[in-house]
């Protein structure tokens, strides 16, 4: 199976209905918890698109990748959103640490950084980035954002 089908596979199960409500970060990760149920021994970023009410417009698996990284392109999250979810205010994003540690590492911090960077170049607010294990660690919460 290619990334890209594993990818579609992940989204096409798990992609709740439109219009559910992320008031925080533990709603944000109780949404994304089952996109890492058979993530396992790989990294896998997820995003969620939401309206500027934080209604969730659709949530996709992006990258995936080994175990202990996973690359991302702030230029794909950009096109994706232009190209597939115009209506998009805000998003979070998330990926897990197959090893269950929390803390970002210092590649997690600079990427989130590029990703801020370039969603605020097309007017989307990056309102959080999760780390999922057995808990989650937010960024917008430890004010790295």
């Amino acid at each position: 199976v290619s990334d890209k089908e594993l990818r579609e596979e992940w989204s096409r199960r798990f992609n709740l209905p439109d219009g559910t409500i992320i008031n925080k970060a533990s709603d944000a990760a109780d949404h994304l918890r089952q996109f890492y149920a058979d993530a396992k021994d790989i990294e896998v970023f997820v995003i969620i698109y939401l309206t500027t009410k934080n209604s969730v417009l659709g949530t996709e698996v992006l990258f995936t990748g080994t175990v202990n990284t996973a690359a991302i392109y702030p230029r794909e999250v950009v096109k994706r959103i232009l190209l597939e979810h115009p209506g998009t205010a805000g998003v979070v994003i998330s990926h897990n640490h197959p090893s269950g540690a929390l803390e970002p590492s210092s590649s997690d911090k600079t990427i989130t950084n590029k990703l801020k960077v370039a969603l605020e170049s097309i007017d989307i607010s990056l309102l959080d980035h999760l780390i999922l294990g057995q808990d989650f660690y937010s960024f917008a919460e430890n004010k790295l954002l």
